[in-house]
């Protein structure tokens, strides 16, 4: 499967993977070293500390660039008056008589509990490309979903946000 992602996120991959490499890869080995120096590296807690710390660091790189090879670009670009990319939407819940508002965005920046929903998420795929007033149903199953009623979108959410760290 591939992840959808637009061009800004694939360019702050591009820069934590640079940093990962030129900063991070060098304090790890430098701490890599210096534990090492230390002696019996059977019973020295820190060589293990710092190799665990070592490797994090390379598998992150290596999952980064993984999904900058096999992602699918996609336009943050919408009308003026439909829902899309980076928007931030209020979404009216009819069985739960609530209003909750969240921003709509990639799935490497989902994050629910900041109020951060993937586009590939139920909720993102219902309201992506609608605009406001309209009652969408979200599909969570075969057999059941929900209505929301699209209340506002606002446009000036910007993509500044952190990339989510697995």
């Amino acid at each position: 499967m591939y992840d959808e992602l637009t061009k800004s996120d694939i360019q702050k991959m591009k820069e934590e993977i640079e940093y990962r490499k030129l900063v991070v890869r060098k304090e790890a080995l430098e701490a890599v070293k210096e534990a090492r120096a230390h002696g019996d590296l059977s019973e020295n807690f820190e060589y293990h500390a710092a190799k665990r710390d070592k490797n994090i660091n390379e598998s992150r790189i290596r999952y980064l660039e993984r999904m900058i090879k096999t992602a699918h670009i996609i336009s943050d670009d919408s009308e003026a008056d439909e829902v899309g990319l980076n928007n931030i939407v209020e979404l009216y819940f009819e069985d739960d008589d609530e209003t909750e508002t969240f921003k709509l965005v990639t799935t490497i920046r989902g994050n629910s509990l900041e109020g951060k929903i993937s586009t590939e998420s139920p909720i993102g795929k219902a309201i992506l490309g609608h605009k406001t007033g309209e009652r969408v149903y979200v599909r969570v199953s075969e057999t059941a979903g929900y209505y929301v009623e699209i209340r506002s979108i606002d446009k000036s959410g910007d993509d500044s946000d952190e990339l989510r760290k697995f």
